[in-house]
């Protein structure tokens, strides 16, 4: 049996995992993109020492912040350490909220299209809208689910456009819908945003009372801004303060609304993305897992 918890930024996903380990004899595996990276713990809300003292976690804070990791890497390292855990005879519980990432390690997705040989040169000086307006001539499906501004992912797709016959969304399409493995539950945890975004307020604000703004501008300071991990929502935002063009205050505020709005995208695709089954306590869980 493999157990995802998931749910949007902020919903109490990490102690109830915990919880749920305890009562189950599981083991918790990363499943939020940022939170593999080390020195940036309290902007991902990674699971502190102590929280991690009370389960077994894995694939959490390993790589230095300027290693790059992508989903072909996540989809390798989620897929090995969930035969280990299986192997000791504990249950795997998968907890994070970066939905792409879960789809493509618990699905039939083939990441193995290389794109080694891809010149992407005459993209990288094109503004936003025009890079969006290549990927929509050739991937129109792919264009309607990235917003323009999320450079990366539309850059990573017009990659794959150029190094495949076949455009990204129609690789998808031939994607089973199935996960890749028997008795596979996945969970969320369901909060009304009328409760959610008071939460997150009182996040970020806790965020800040931890040394969010002591432990991160360092890192930007030590490795520049174009780190991978410094696209986290909780890093990028201090950017302009860093250049003098806002206030601390208004960086923080900036991660609140930033917060919120990935909220809203995060709920949009688990729903579209799996057969969920909303919970509010481990005993929801229990009583599903043993019908």
């Amino acid at each position: 049996m493999i157990i995802v918890l998931t749910g949007a930024t902020g919903s109490g996903k990490s102690r109830l995992a915990i919880e749920l380990a305890n009562r189950i004899g599981g083991e918790i595996i990363n499943g939020d993109a940022f939170q593999v990276y080390k020195g940036i713990e309290i902007a991902t809300a990674a699971p502190t020492n102590e929280e991690k003292n009370l389960a077994k976690h894995h694939l959490y804070g390993f790589l230095e912040v300027n290693d790059g990791y992508d989903i072909s890497r996540y989809q390798k390292d989620l897929r090995s350490k969930i035969d280990e855990v299986l192997s000791r005879g504990a249950t795997p519980i998968i907890c994070g909220g970066s939905g792409l990432y879960l789809r493509a390690a618990l699905y039939d997705y083939d990441l193995s299209v290389s794109t080694e040989h891809v010149d992407m040169s005459p993209y990288e000086n094109l503004d936003n809208e025009s890079l969006h307006k290549v990927l929509e001539k050739l991937d129109p499906k792919e264009a309607e689910k990235i917003h323009m501004n999320n450079r990366r992912r539309v850059m990573r797709a017009i990659e794959v456009c150029l190094a495949s016959p076949t455009s990204k969304s129609e690789m998808i399409e031939k994607q089973s819908h199935r996960p890749i493995y028997d008795d596979c539950y996945f969970f969320v945890l369901k909060r009304d945003r009328e409760e959610l975004y008071p939460l997150v307020e009182k996040r970020v604000d806790q965020m800040v009372k931890e040394g969010l703004v002591e432990q991160t501008i360092p890192m930007i300071e030590k490795y520049g801004r174009d780190a991978p991990a410094f696209k986290a929502i909780g890093v990028k935002e201090f950017f302009p303060y860093l250049d003098g063009t806002i206030t601390l205050d208004e960086a923080i505020k900036t991660i609140k609304i930033n917060t919120r709005h990935y909220i809203k995208r995060q709920e949009t695709f688990f729903r579209h993305q799996f057969e969920v089954i909303d919970i509010s306590n481990t005993d929801d869980i229990l009583s599903n897992i043993n019908k």
